[in-house]
């Protein structure tokens, strides 16, 4: 089957996916957001542009959603000039936005209900991997349609775990943030407590940085402590704050009892709340250092 490929949301990680589409041969189109950036550098490459969701709806068999979480993915897939209104039956919708996976399952039951699918496919890596279309995607997709889409996502993913049922890939996505910004909010107070007690942000990386506690979002996390990049780990509070919700919904629908992750999500809803929700990541650590009466890393660099 020769699949007409629509992509909505070609931020940092959907610009790298939809040029690897285009690279694989696939037609794309594209839809401009609040940047059209992305988009013309797609549309030199090769794609077309839709001005709407209902236009790319009618003329697409497959579309890639890769956008800031559930409100924006139910929007678009339920909006009356949505998906599922406007998009013929067989089309595949693929969402590979951390989304909510109690939301994914509504979605899912509501594409069925039209003779629609939906897959969700959220991703693991960087803009960097992206670009050279060599992503994760954990795969939630009934067995026929994940074997229609396993080749056009193996355009932009190195690594393809297909875990199941609908609802399955964003629920492994949450756990995976749920530890990967647990390890934020640790190895940020674990750097303040260090730094009180007279140790260096150097030293607490060499001992860190060369034993068995390293690991590659370690690595990331770091370089803006240790070097002050703040293009290292380009995940912003809000969007943690986001994941750390959904992961809060996921527990209570179903009944799990877990202390840890509320702990961790209070500390992207404190930075969130004062407005420092457009930082990244790593900057909590200045964040948690400031309250504690440190310097923060600008501060600490350019003394």
């Amino acid at each position: 089957m020769n699949e007409s490929i629509g992509f909505i949301g070609v931020g940092f990680m959907g610009e790298g996916m939809g040029h690897n589409l285009l690279k694989k041969g696939f037609a794309l189109t594209v839809m401009a957001h609040r940047n059209r950036e992305p988009v013309e550098r797609l549309l030199t490459a090769g794609a077309s542009e839709a001005n709407n969701v209902k236009e790319m709806a009618q003329n697409c068999s497959v579309i890639f959603l890769c956008v800031t979480g559930s409100p924006q993915v139910e929007a678009i897939v339920l909006g009356t000039d949505g998906i599922l209104a406007n998009a013929k039956p067989g089309t595949v919708i693929i969402d590979c936005s951390t989304s909510d996976p109690v939301s994914t399952g509504k979605l899912d039951a509501a594409a069925r209900a039209v003779g629609m699918h939906l897959v969700d496919a959220p991703l693991g890596g960087t803009p960097k991997e992206a670009a050279t279309g060599n992503l994760s995607a954990m795969v939630g997709a009934d067995d026929a349609v994940f074997e229609r889409v396993q080749p056009i996502i193996a355009a932009w993913a190195a690594n393809i775990s297909h875990l199941g049922k609908v609802g399955l890939g964003h629920t492994m996505k949450l756990v995976n943030n749920f530890l990967s910004m647990g390890y934020a909010a640790l190895y940020s107070e674990a750097l303040v407590l260090a730094r009180k007690a007279g140790l260096t942000v150097e030293q607490f990386h060499g001992v860190i940085g060369s034993g068995r506690m390293r690991c590659g979002f370690y690595d990331t996390f770091m370089k803006w402590s240790v070097e002050g990049d703040p293009n290292a780990h380009l995940f912003t509070i809000s969007n943690a704050h986001k994941d750390m919700r959904y992961a809060s919904n996921l527990a209570n629908d179903l009944g799990v009892s877990a202390p840890l992750q509320s702990l961790v999500r209070a500390n992207y809803a404190s930075m969130d709340a004062v407005g420092q929700g457009q930082k990244m990541v790593p900057m909590m650590a200045d964040f948690i250092a400031s309250a504690n009466g440190l310097p923060t890393t600008e501060d600490r660099l350019n003394k």
